[in-house]
């Protein structure tokens, strides 16, 4: 039986992970202890070892957030874009706690779960919006698909027989065309994930741009693109040649026919992301990926 509560915090977690269980238990034990609600996805909660007071859900949807103050996420990177997924469409706010390896979107690690319950009680969090993108998929002048990303849309070779012949336009103007793997079309929040593997320059989240970054590109002029996050991102497949692929955020995909064309533009809705430090995303990025750092001294005083 739930109980009637002020406030409402949904938590989602990778059950598949022994620490995702663990961590959950530990939150969900602290928020109720304090006072908070806590609803979870009804067979997510199978795995789990809840009290009977957490209210539970059927449906993945986004109304099953309705009313919820925030989303805590556990998990790694594709657990997060999960969690993306309901903030985008729900308006709530997610606060992720990375049980991976590098987990950008992340605000938190799991030896910082008290700290977390402790920050949620208190309020003592900020909201910041994070760009994401609407892709739109052309063919033959008709709209076949429309999707959207947090980090970003790759178009992709569906085999590993032949390259992907595409020719890339940027505001309605062509640039270049080439054989290749596959091209991220990436937010600032995606420059540290798919777009950074493909040779893309790391863009802080506070800079409103889009990214053109090719993959494995048989070109002498395939270097990756920065551009006005007003700007418009096209890629077109080539006719003739074997079908490709596009993924949205990794985990959406679409077939794309020869003579698909692929839009991409700022996304009309942000994924609102809870922070709970003030840390620099400077800071943060040396801690990511462990830069060496050491032999710094600092401004001279």
């Amino acid at each position: 039986m739930t109980q009637n509560r002020a406030r409402t915090v949904f938590l989602l977690a990778h059950t598949g992970r022994p620490a995702a269980i663990r961590s959950a238990e530990l939150v969900v034990k602290g928020l109720l202890r304090s006072g908070l609600g806590v609803r979870v996805l009804e067979y997510e909660a199978r795995d789990l070892p809840l009290p009977d007071e957490v209210e539970l859900v059927k449906e993945a949807t986004p109304q099953c957030l309705e009313g919820c103050e925030l989303l805590i996420v556990l998990g790694g990177d594709g657990t997060l874009l999960r969690g993306a997924e309901f903030a985008r469409a729900s308006g709530v706010p997610m606060l992720g706690v990375n049980l991976g390896s590098v987990g950008f979107l992340a605000e938190a690690e799991r030896d910082d779960l008290d700290k977390v319950v402790d920050r949620v009680v208190t309020k003592a969090y900020e909201v910041e919006e994070r760009m994401t993108v609407d892709v739109v998929v052309h063919r033959n002048g008709e709209i076949v698909h429309t999707d959207w990303a947090l980090n970003e849309a790759a178009v992709q070779k569906a085999g590993a027989e032949k390259l992907l012949e595409v020719v890339l336009e940027i505001d309605g103007r062509p640039v270049t065309g080439f054989g290749c793997d596959g091209i991220v079309l990436s937010t600032p929040t995606g420059s540290t994930a798919y777009a950074f593997s493909a040779g893309g320059p790391v863009v802080w989240p506070e800079v409103e741009a889009l990214l053109m970054v090719p993959i494995s590109a048989h070109a002498l002029f395939a270097k990756p693109l920065v551009t006005s996050p007003d700007s418009v991102l096209a890629v077109e497949v080539l006719p003739h040649i074997p079908p490709g692929v596009l993924w949205c955020d990794g985990r959406r995909t679409v077939e794309l026919p020869a003579g698909a064309r692929v839009e991409v533009r700022r996304g009309a809705v942000p994924v609102r992301l809870a922070r709970l430090h003030h840390a620099s995303f400077t800071d943060r990025l040396v801690a990511k990926f462990a830069l060496p750092v050491s032999g710094w001294r600092g401004a001279p005083h």
